[in-house]
C-alpha cells in the first residue's frame, strides 16, 4: 500500500454471518481531497467505516491510513484520523466544553491543553460562544458542528464523516457541509463523507457509489454522470443501481 495516501482500502470483505456486508471493496482518499462515499441505507458504508476505525476486525483485506497498515500499527493508524459517527455521541449533561475535554482525555491531551484547543475548534465551527452551555441546549446542527470540532482536537490528518447531515434540515445540512469543505481547501484534511444524499455531491468530487456492498464505479462525479449519459448525478446513480433504486423508490 502506498503511504501517498490518506486512505488507501484494499480487496476489503466483511460478512455477518452469512449475510456479505462488504464485498473486495477498494478505494483511495487523497491528502486534502473530499471524497464522497455514495450508497443506499444497507449499501456497507457504516461497516466499511467500522472497519476502519477498528470497531470491527476486518476479515479479509487491507487498509492503511497514511501508510500505517491499522492490522499491524494500530495505534499509528488511527492517532491520524478523526471520525464522526452517524449518531449522536456527545453527553448532553456535560457543557460543550467538558464534551470536548473527555474526548481530548482519550488522546493523552492534559485539561488545559484540552481547553485550548477546544476554544480554537469550536472558533473554526462558530460555536466558542457556546462552550459553556449543556449540550443539550444545542440544536440538532450546532450538536453536529461541536462533533466536528471535537474530531478535530488531536490534529487529525483525515476525517470520516457518517451521514453527517442525516436529521438536519437544509439550512443546517448546508452549513456543515460548507464547513467540512472549507477544512479540506484551507487545511488539506482529507474526508471520507458518507451519504445517500445525492445534493450533497459537487462534480469535482471524487465518488465511489457503494451498492450491495460492491464498489460499483468509481471517478468524479461529473465524469460519472457523463459516463452514464445522465442529466446529474441522481440519474447516474440510479443507472448504476438500476433496479434497487426503482424498487425503494416505490
Amino acid at each position: 500500500m502506498s503511504d501517498g495516501f490518506a486512505l488507501d482500502i484494499a480487496g476489503v470483505s466483511h460478512s455477518y454471518g452469512a449475510r456479505k456486508a462488504l464485498d473486495d471493496v477498494t478505494l483511495r482518499v487523497a491528502p486534502g481531497e473530499f471524497a464522497v462515499l455514495l450508497g443506499l441505507n444497507g449499501a456497507g458504508k457504516s461497516t466499511l467505516l467500522s472497519l476502519v476505525t477498528r470497531l470491527f476486525a476486518a476479515q479479509t483485506g487491507r487498509t492503511s491510513i497514511f501508510g500505517h497498515d491499522i492490522a499491524r500499527t494500530p495505534g499509528e493508524a488511527l492517532r491520524e484520523i478523526g471520525v464522526v459517527f452517524q449518531a449522536r455521541t456527545l453527553d448532553l449533561d456535560l457543557s460543550v466544553m467538558q464534551n470536548m475535554v473527555y474526548h481530548a482525555a482519550l488522546h493523552g491531551i492534559g485539561a488545559g491543553e484540552a481547553k485550548r484547543r477546544g476554544l480554537a475548534a469550536l472558533e473554526r465551527v462558530a460555536l466558542a460562544d457556546r462552550a459553556n452551555d449543556k449540550a443539550r441546549t444545542l440544536s440538532g446542527g450546532q450538536m453536529r458542528r461541536v462533533e466536528i470540532a471535537r474530531a478535530l482536537l488531536h490534529a487529525p490528518r483525515l476525517i470520516l464523516l457518517d451521514e453527517p447531515t442525516v436529521g438536519l434540515d437544509v439550512a443546517a445540512r448546508n452549513q456543515i457541509i460548507a464547513q467540512v469543505r472549507g477544512l479540506v481547501a484551507s487545511e488539506r484534511i482529507g474526508v471520507l463523507w458518507t451519504t445517500h444524499l445525492m445534493d450533497e455531491v459537487q462534480p469535482t468530487d471524487r465518488i465511489v457509489v457503494l451498492h450491495k456492498g460492491k464498489v460499483v464505479r468509481t471517478g468524479l462525479a461529473s465524469d460519472i454522470v457523463a459516463q452514464t449519459g445522465a442529466a446529474n448525478m441522481a440519474g447516474a446513480f440510479s443507472a448504476l443501481t438500476a433496479s434497487d433504486t426503482r424498487e425503494a423508490a416505490a
